[in-house]
């Protein structure tokens, strides 16, 4: 298991990103050896993508997912294109756009958002310009939070999971 900050083994009961290897695991992507570059590091792991840990006593368990598009109905919606489209916005300083889970649709793109200083704007204007630029199904149905700082990692990654939990505490 992957820290997934800093990418170094963690032990038990800490989160990071499940890597396998062994003969048990396949060779890789038939035809597609970029695909099979992409999933596998250099020591011959296969990176899952799947966030989670394991126990004292060995047990593996399943937590997240690393990859970051947003599944509304049968679309998905890429959470860079929308935070590109509100850097655009006069009055934001940064932005993040995670999934929020809902019954109906799966997910619901939902925006955090950090005012630029001195700059007032509201939630509806925010959802009105996006909506104004993209397809129906990348609006932001879930929302916009305003938030002092958005949570990254040392090298400018947007730590998406944060953002999900915070939205779900305070469910």
């Amino acid at each position: 298991i992957l820290d997934l900050v800093t990418g170094k083994t963690v032990g038990p009961n800490k989160e990071g990103e499940l890597c396998f290897k062994g003969t048990q695991i396949m060779k890789g992507y038939y035809g597609d050896s970029k695909a099979t570059s992409e999933c596998f590091d250099k020591e011959g792991y296969f990176h899952t993508g799947d966030v989670g840990y394991y126990d004292t006593d060995g047990y593996f368990f399943i937590m997240d997912r690393i990859k970051e598009l947003i599944k509304y109905k049968a679309f998905q919606v890429a959470p860079a294109e929308l935070e590109a489209i509100l850097l655009k916005h006069p009055s934001i300083e940064d932005a993040a756009v995670v999934g929020v889970p809902d019954e109906v649709s799966g997910e619901l793109p939902k925006a955090f958002v950090v005012k630029k200083q001195g700059i007032d704007v509201i939630e509806e204007e925010i959802v009105k310009f996006v909506a104004g630029q993209v397809s129906p199904h990348k609006k932001l149905r879930g929302g916009v939070t305003f938030v002092d700082s958005i949570p990254k990692t040392s090298s400018g990654k947007i730590l998406r999971r944060e953002l999900r939990d915070s939205t779900k505490s305070k469910l």
